[in-house]
């Protein structure tokens, strides 16, 4: 029997965000290890003799995109941080409040 979830409630909310980072990050991830993998064997199939594939022209998109993925990465893991929970809550109360100031 599966629960059942109150969509308003906060704590759902929640989760159900921090979810959805999570998948985000993941197929960012996936596509990063294949599309890097055709680039390793695209490249190692057109070496030219006596060429080592250990050089950074072979390793730039894999370097570069991957400080990428890992800045996504930290913003993923990172946010459970309750520093950074508790600001987002604050930061809410303080929008909702001038919105009801607004109206």
């Amino acid at each position: 029997m599966m629960e059942t979830f109150n969509e308003n409630d906060i704590q759902y909310q929640r989760a159900k965000r921090y979810v959805e980072r999570l998948r985000g990050f993941y197929a960012h991830l996936f596509v990063y290890i294949a599309v890097n993998a055709m680039i390793v064997v695209y490249n190692c199939a057109n070496l030219k003799p006596g060429e080592s594939y250990f050089e950074f022209k072979n390793f730039f998109t894999l370097t570069f995109w991957g400080i990428g993925l890992v800045a996504h990465g930290a913003v993923v893991f990172l946010s459970k941080n309750s520093y950074l929970q508790n600001w987002e809550e604050k930061k809410i109360r303080e929008i909702m409040e001038k919105e009801k100031k607004d109206l």
